[in-house]
């Protein structure tokens, strides 16, 4: 009889892809099943379809980006870090550019093209994929791991699969329409593993709609943003912010949501403050307000702030700091001046909650991170199960240390597992 798979590997994502390749190059036989029509659904959307694969940051820097998640990562970062991930790519005809901020993308700016590479690349090395079958159950034989039980979306009939080792690799909660619905977590609990809460990390957050009415779509740039958590101190990003209807998005926003969204679900009282002129202090400030008003003495103050704001915030600065729209250059006093100076650099946005899972980019929580080998990835409590990518209690910010730890992982627990099945 044809033995059956050594290794199954659960979810098509890139740790699932790339664990999946590593352990086929081993010479084990490797089943992916992954439930959607075809693998790396969610890869193909990732940085609006640019998919911003990894960061050219050094490695301690690179660690700092997981928060307390950065130890656990080091051993599968020292065997499989960004140049290793990058002269794999190419490897594979995918070409890459650095971008600002060290952010790493596809020459060629197509998501896509660099999940068609991944399973092109997972079929060559003999791993067969299986589209549009779910992973029911974990079989056990104790704390030894024997297989799988699937299901066929298209037919409903059931299937067990044999095997050595199993790596999990379903992804998170987020953007469910792409195959990540946590089912990971339910086949983790069922093998006894502990599930660290699971909530939305890098996610748009609402705030009072009085405040973004009429901002919709404005996108502000070079703009320094504080969290601001009731007894804490402010934590400050710079970059690039978004409006939208329901409250604000972009790359500092979602840098700075997890903690906002902790924050809210702790019942804390949580704001935002953006500095609309980071490059210019107090006394800088106000010498530019002044050389305005000097040069402008007949203009209106809601003409005169076009020098500094875009059009859609000024009518929101005049009715936050109480300056008429209609005073003129040579009106403004000084009272008026010191009101313009702290909104501008102080703008504060309440922030009443956060969109939901399903919007986030990706998912705060998941397996425990004390039940995983980090050297193997391998399960310390049921010999044979393996872990990799965001069903893990890992996350960062964005700029790609999302998918290298994604990459990382999967290329750790696939090595590992190939040994688990020739043994």
């Amino acid at each position: 009889m044809k033995r059956s798979p050594a290794i199954i590997v659960i979810g098509g994502g890139p740790a699932g892809l790339m664990a999946a390749g590593r352990a086929a190059e081993r010479g084990v036989a490797v089943t992916l099943i992954e439930k959607m029509e075809r693998p790396g659904k969610k890869l193909g959307i990732t940085g609006k379809g640019r998919c911003n694969i990894t960061n050219n940051r050094p490695l301690d820097e690179f660690l700092r980006h997981f928060g307390t998640g950065g130890r656990f990562l080091k051993p599968s970062f020292y065997e499989f870090f960004v140049p290793d991930l990058l002269a794999f790519l190419a490897s594979l005809g995918v070409e890459t550019v650095t971008e600002r901020g060290s952010r790493v993308f596809p020459a060629d700016n197509q998501a896509v093209e660099v999940v068609k590479a991944l399973a092109h690349w997972t079929r060559k090395t003999g791993a067969a994929i299986k589209t549009r079958t779910r992973a029911l159950e974990l079989l056990r034989d104790g704390n030894v791991i024997t297989g799988v039980r699937v299901e066929s979306n298209r037919t409903g009939q059931e299937k067990i699969f044999r095997a050595d080792a199993v790596i999990l690799a379903t992804g998170g909660a987020s953007y469910p329409l792409t195959g990540s619905t946590g089912d990971g977590y339910r086949l983790a609990v069922s093998a006894g593993h502990a599930i660290v809460p699971v909530r939305p990390a890098l996610v748009p957050l609402e705030t009072k709609v009085d405040r973004v009415k009429g901002l919709q779509d404005l996108t502000l740039k070079n703009v320094a943003v504080s969290l601001r958590i009731h007894g804490r101190k402010p934590i400050r990003e710079f970059g690039e912010m978004a409006f939208t209807s329901f409250g604000v998005s972009g790359p500092v926003i979602l840098t700075l949501s997890g903690r906002a969204v902790d924050a809210l679900d702790d019942g804390l009282d949580v704001e935002l403050s953006i500095d609309l002129k980071p490059a210019l202090d107090d006394k800088k400030l106000d010498a530019r307000l002044l050389r305005d008003l000097r040069n402008n003495p007949k203009m209106e103050t809601r003409d005169l702030l076009r020098g500094l704001l875009p059009p859609p915030l000024i009518p929101l600065c005049l009715d936050m700091t109480g300056v008429p729209d209609d005073r003129t250059g040579n009106q403004v006093t000084a009272g008026d001046r010191r009101a313009l100076r702290l909104w501008l650099k102080d703008f504060r946005l309440p922030v009443t909650g956060h969109r939901p899972i399903e919007e986030a980019i990706i998912t705060a929580g998941g397996v425990s991170l004390r039940e995983v080998n980090p050297k193997t990835m391998e399960s310390r409590l049921v010999k044979g199960l393996f872990f990799s990518g965001e069903v893990l209690d890992i996350n960062a910010d964005t700029g790609g240390y999302n998918l290298q730890a994604a990459f990382s992982t999967g290329h750790l627990a696939g090595v590992a597992a190939a040994e688990t099945g020739k043994n």
